[in-house]
């Protein structure tokens, strides 16, 4: 079992006196700076000057630097952006100004663990992940409350790597719910699995799957979004909440059986055996360097088959539904 720290275990103290560079202000980037801020913590943003994000960092009461300053100025560099354009930002931008002494961080272990940066040995290196998204992190941490995160040592050159990251969890509300110590290695793998295989891939697929089947069945493509899609969220909140076991006792008799019976079948043997097969192409590299040389190539394939999915039928069906549902959120641009 992980190690599992809370409020008691961290001292905020160990940060108090230290400058903190948060690159990058989108989902996690603008959570953390605000609440490391209201935490009582001296805060930088660093963003390009191009950014869009720079007024509104600086309407948060947030003082916004170039990435470059911001990483001369901070003790503490936690890089929030997206893990394709880490590895140019950080040469660029960031390693120069890394000092003996200095701390760099991470909300993501993929660009450490598969090397595409390489800090140098005398700065610890550790991850801090919030297990939600940004606007969840911020809303928790507002109510007095907070969102589970990961925590993980890489270097520890200082000898005080992890009272610091625990310190930092703290300021952003981590240890109200509870941090949980792994390795990069472990969350890097577990998290690119969980995303392709199950959350988004998976999930994605399965939903299509079921849509198309309805449909080219000569079902109502209205109906079928229903019964494959928008009930999806009632079932998930039911698993969120309790477990599997929650789900089921929740659901009708008929559909507990049906589940418990046919869910099998829909994952067979041969879906587990494709589950094993990308979990290696992630523990192998082999997933990292298709996705290192897709962007590279300035994301032929990405975009083609995001383009093929928007057009889908069920993209189309679901934008006129969701108009007939004022209850709905609205859709992130």
């Amino acid at each position: 079992m992980p190690s599992i720290y809370y409020d008691r275990n961290a001292d905020i103290k160990t940060i108090k006196k230290k400058t903190i560079a948060i690159i990058g202000y989108g989902s996690q980037g603008h959570a953390h700076a605000r609440n490391l801020h209201d935490s009582g913590i001296k805060v930088v943003v660093g963003l390009r000057k191009e950014s869009a994000f720079w007024k509104r960092a600086q309407k948060d009461g947030l003082k916004v630097m170039t990435v470059s300053e911001a990483a001369k100025a901070a003790d503490i560099i936690m890089i929030l952006i997206p893990d394709d354009k880490q590895r140019a930002m950080y040469e660029n931008d960031i390693a120069p100004h890394l000092k003996k002494g200095k701390a760099i961080a991470f909300g993501h272990g993929f660009n450490i663990h598969f090397g595409q940066v390489v800090p140098p040995s005398t700065v610890d290196v550790f991850m801090v992940a919030p297990k939600g998204p940004g606007h969840l992190v911020r809303r928790t941490y507002e109510q007095g409350a907070g969102v589970p995160c990961l925590m993980a040592i890489y270097q520890n050159a200082s000898r005080n790597a992890k009272k610091i990251a625990l310190a930092y969890a703290k300021g952003i509300g981590g240890t109200r719910a509870g941090v949980l110590e792994t390795t990069f290695r472990e969350e890097t793998e577990t998290d690119l699995f969980g995303e392709q295989a199950v959350l988004c891939g998976g999930v994605s697929e399965l939903i299509r799957a079921g849509f198309d089947t309805l449909v080219e069945a000569g079902y109502s493509p209205d109906l079928a979004y229903f019964e494959c899609l928008h009930e999806l969220k009632l079932i998930v909140d039911l698993i969120y909440e309790g477990g599997i076991g929650n789900m089921r006792y929740s659901i009708s008799t008929t559909a507990a059986y049906g589940d418990v019976t046919r869910g099998p079948r829909v994952i067979p043997q041969s879906t587990r055996d494709e589950m094993k097969k990308i979990l290696g192409e992630i523990q192998d590299g082999s997933f990292a360097r298709e996705f290192i040389l897709e962007n590279q190539a300035n994301r032929p394939v990405f975009n083609a088959r995001l383009k093929r999915d928007s057009e889908h039928q069920i993209e189309q069906v679901g934008e006129k539904l969701r108009k007939m549902m004022p209850f709905v959120g609205k859709k992130l641009k």
